[in-house]
């Protein structure tokens, strides 16, 4: 489809280029001195003591599960409207969820009182999901969970660079785990990071993300080791040189682009004020990341129309999310589970194309066509 306004893109240039051919040119692919760097930098960003690369933010909530001590037995609480990654994640390790709903229509994060509802003397764990990269309630979420006695993981898919109260998310919980997937606010293509500021869990990550090997081969081609041990069960889950380059670039552009992510967002609430749609987060907490921007239709509008409609404009839409609950393996292993208000919000939302590139003319063009096509019916 040849979109006038697509849902994301990405803000790549010659910068790109120059830092991928410099791997090319250095001849060392694998993990390595540019992902070193990485690393450091990311850290410097977020305010964390640790920050491990992965090559996926499946792989690092898996790490994060696995590292907390999530095992067959266990539960953790999860976010039913998120990716399914958020949840799949548990049940890798032989875990199960407990699906958890959101504050309502004004805030699409997990409610922190789902947490004391759903806790069971086999929960070990919540995971709690920054949706569109809008700030969780965190002290509410960490003061439920150490009643609890609950390990606490932030999925920070959507927001790198936002913060809390001066601190950045993903160093609030005990790890953070972000995604640099195609459509982020930081992009390589595919890509993650772990955060954390303990240094066993760091060490423990560090270990499990590479086969559980005492070295790297990184290592031993800069003559530090000439062989390793394997002293835990490890994945293979090492990011490359060539999207670590990616993401240094992307690293130093993630401010400016997520204050023109900031500035569309405000211009679509703006244009869309009185349009009969909903919008959520009007009053974020902290410093979001405007990763998305998500709406709410009309009650009695048809979203497979609005959408079809859209689409007629050239005008890319999405949905974010599916419920976790109601997919069908979930309902097959897990049966039926009533999350009102993750239903409510999941059946009506919509999310509108949001870059750091639009340009008013485009936020524009599609708060225009927003309008016009629910005029339509």
């Amino acid at each position: 489809m040849d979109w006038i306004v697509p849902l994301a893109d990405l803000e790549y240039n010659e910068e790109e280029n120059r830092a991928v051919l410099d791997v090319l040119h250095s001849r060392w692919l694998t993990m390595g001195a540019v992902t070193q760097a990485f690393e450091a930098e990311f850290a410097a960003l977020s305010g964390a003591k640790h920050a491990l690369t992965v090559s996926n933010a499946t792989q690092a909530l898996h790490l994060a599960c696995l590292a907390v001590g999530i095992g067959p037995g266990d539960e953790v609480i999860t976010p039913s409207l998120s990716f399914v990654a958020t949840s799949n994640a548990v049940l890798y390790c032989g875990a199960d969820v407990r699906l958890a709903d959101i504050h309502g229509e004004e805030d699409f994060t997990i409610d922190p009182s789902e947490i004391g509802r759903l806790a069971t003397p086999r929960t070990k764990a919540v995971i709690v999901m920054h949706y569109a990269g809008y700030p969780c309630d965190m002290q509410a979420i960490l003061a439920e969970a150490r009643k609890h006695n609950l390990r606490v993981i932030e999925d920070v898919a959507h927001a790198p660079g936002g913060k809390l109260d001066g601190q950045g998310l993903g160093t609030i919980g005990e790890i953070g785990c972000f995604s640099f997937f195609s459509n982020k606010n930081l992009s390589t293509g595919e890509g993650g990071m772990l955060l954390t500021g303990d240094d066993n869990l760091a060490a423990r990550l560090k270990l499990m993300r590479s086969h559980g090997m005492t070295t790297l081969t990184y290592d031993r081609h800069r003559g530090h080791a000439y062989s390793y041990d394997v002293v835990d069960l490890g994945y293979n889950y090492r990011i490359d040189e060539i999207r670590s380059a990616l993401g240094r670039v992307q690293l130093a552009k993630l401010p400016g682009n997520n204050a023109l992510r900031k500035q569309w967002t405000e211009l679509y609430q703006k244009l869309l004020a009185g349009s009969g749609v909903s919008l959520p987060f009007l009053n974020p907490r902290g410093e979001p990341s405007y990763h998305i921007f998500p709406m709410l239709l009309p009650e009695g509008i048809e979203r497979k129309g609005f959408i079809d409609r859209m689409r007629e404009k050239k005008i890319q839409t999405s949905i974010h999310y599916p419920p976790t609950h109601l997919f069908t393996y979930y309902r097959q292993r897990y049966g039926a589970i009533s999350l009102p208000r993750t239903e409510a919000v999941a059946a009506r939302e919509v999310t509108l194309p949001l870059y750091p590139s639009m340009g008013q003319e485009k936020v524009e063009y599609v708060a225009a066509a927003v309008r016009e096509c629910l005029e339509q019916g």
